[in-house]
Parts: structure tokens; sequence; C-alpha cells
């Protein structure tokens, strides 16, 4: 082979060379360029997916605030930490639930279990069949349809409508189970006057159909 014809071979495997080169180039510019287009896109529909999210807590809040009117309440009575306060209009009880304990049952009624107040889930409110003005002595008065209020700090007011009423061995502790269908519940719980069973009254937020 002569020197010519080498010198050919070479220039052609040089140009095969720079051709690949070349053709990877390219192809990685385009790759490059498709990563960025992808990448601004996703940012892009995270945006807008962000504004739509903002957007809605906000006016989840806006419409919070218009269903669940706050009326600020007592944070501490006769020494105790206020959870909520209870009204119930039928029978005229104002009355503050506090943390359970055995010295709190003497000094009010006391949250039982359950989550915080006016959270979906069950609400369990025990108290003492004392004739104090902020004791469930009355509780006996009570009909399906008349109506509990409950209030707290953080959601507001929120109106539940008696829905059950009914006694039960103090063993029984059906009452406090959390299924409550994702709905607001309060449950009431007091002694009969012998002591022997337990009224539970049972109320579920009243939902504007």
């Amino acid at each position: 082979m002569s020197r010519k014809e080498r010198r050919k071979i070479k220039e052609k495997r040089v140009i095969n060379i720079f051709f690949i080169i070349a053709i990877f180039v390219v192809f990685f510019y385009i790759a490059v360029e498709v990563y960025k287009e992808k990448k601004q896109e996703k940012e892009n529909n995270y945006q807008v997916k962000r504004l739509f999210i903002d957007e809605y807590e906000n006016n989840s809040d806006e419409i919070e605030k218009e269903k669940y009117p706050k009326e600020k309440i007592d944070e501490i009575y006769k020494g105790y930490d206020v959870l909520a306060k209870l009204e119930i209009p039928k029978i005229n009880l104002e009355t503050y639930v506090i943390n359970f304990s055995e010295s709190a049952l003497n000094v009010s009624v006391t949250k039982f279990w359950g989550k915080k107040p006016n959270e979906v889930g069950n609400f369990c409110v025990a108290g003492h069949n004392f004739k104090n003005k902020n004791m469930f002595h009355n509780l006996k008065k009570l009909e399906v349809g008349d109506k509990v209020i409950l209030k707290d700090n953080d959601i507001g007011c929120v109106e539940y409508e008696i829905y059950n009423i009914y006694t039960v061995v103090p063993e029984d502790v059906s009452c406090l189970s959390q299924n409550t269908d994702g709905r607001k519940e309060v449950t009431l719980i007091t002694c009969t006057n012998d002591s022997k069973r337990r009224i539970i009254i049972k109320s579920r937020e009243c939902i504007e159909t």
C-alpha cells in the first residue's frame, strides 16, 4: 500500500472520528435542552399547583372563619386549663370543659376522651350529676333535637344536635368510639341519680343542606 493511500485512510478515519464526535455533541445538546424543558415544565406545573393549593387553603380559611365564628373564651378556670366552653340553651347550662382528673370533676365538667374540641371525631365530656350550675344535673331534661354548643379558641363556635339518648352500665365504654364517619360529635356523660348507670347523650354537628 502506497504512502498516499495510507494517508487517505488515515484522513478518512479522522473524518469519521470527528463525525462521530459531532453527532455525540449534537445528541448531548439535544438531551440537555430536552432535560431543561422538562425541568421547566415540571417547575411551572408545580407553581400552578401551588397557586391553586394556596388559593384553596386561603378560601378554606375564609370559609372556616365564616362557618365557625370565634368568641374568645377564658383559658383558666379555678386553676385548671380550659379546653372549651360548653353551652346547652335548653337547660341554661354554660360551663367550662377542663382536662379530666378526680379533682377536676369536682370543679367542672371534663374532657374524658377524644381529640381536641371541635375536631373531627368524638369529643367526650364527663361531669358529675351535681346540682351545681356548671354541672350535668339537668342533662336528663334533654331530648333528641336539642342543641349543644361547643366553643374553643382554635376552631371557634360549633353547633351540635342531639341524635340519641340512652343509659349504660358503667363498664360499657362503647360511647367513646371515635368512629364518626368523618363528622364532628360531642358525647355527654353523667350518672343517673342512683349512680348505678350512666346517661349518654350523643350529638353531631349541625350541617346545613
